[in-house]
């Protein structure tokens, strides 16, 4: 059995990013977030690059585009100065995600995305700082704190900024009227592939 203190700290982790959320739509600004849909749905291609677990999340990101039909990739911070950054042309979108906006790995990117003419959309706490300021879009992450005692690891940032990737996937799907049928058709491993194809063939039956 774990300490009563380990087992507090569980219970509250819970408590912190449920607060986290809910308090986030607070910030939720309607024609940033509009604006930055309308560029997803536009684009020919999606990047996405962050840092450590900001990185992790945009990773994330860029799987959720692609399972509906948005091509998309992560661009490694590393990778991108290195030639990756070909990857994006003239009409396409990036996605930055900085809690900071200050990151150093991220800002050459910036410059890149600028020379080619790709649309830039930032998630970040700082409205001031140069990944925003850089941006044509700027979506407000909103943070109480992280769910560690010391408040550093990044754990309700991190969900954080996966609520606002599953909300701009939400609205991309609504946008586009993605079908269900078409994510049978390219989904058709694991369980969810299977309950899919399964209402796809008792559809075609009747």
């Amino acid at each position: 059995m774990i300490s009563e203190n380990a087992l507090a700290a569980a219970r509250q982790a819970y408590d912190i990013e449920a607060a986290c959320i809910q308090e986030m739509k607070e910030y939720f600004d309607e024609t940033a977030f509009a604006k930055a849909v309308s560029l997803l749905c536009a684009a020919p291609r999606i990047g996405a690059a962050g840092c450590g677990h900001s990185g992790i999340a945009c990773q994330h990101f860029a799987h959720l585009m692609c399972c509906i039909e948005r091509p998309a990739r992560f661009i490694s911070p590393a990778e991108a100065v290195h030639g990756a950054s070909g990857f994006l042309q003239q009409g396409d979108v990036m996605v930055f995600a900085s809690r900071g906006g200050k990151t150093a790995e991220l800002l050459p990117i910036l410059d890149i995305c600028k020379a080619k003419g790709v649309s830039v959309i930032t998630v970040t706490e700082n409205l001031q700082s140069p990944l925003a300021q850089g941006a044509d879009v700027v979506l407000k992450q909103y943070v109480n704190r992280e769910t560690d005692k010391w408040n550093a690891q990044g754990t309700t940032s991190t969900t954080a900024l996966c609520m606002i990737f599953h909300a701009l996937q939400a609205a991309v799907i609504e946008e586009t009227g993605y079908r269900e049928s078409q994510f049978a058709l390219i989904h058709p491993g694991g369980a969810v592939g299977q309950r899919l194809n399964k209402n796809k063939t008792s559809e075609r039956s009747k």
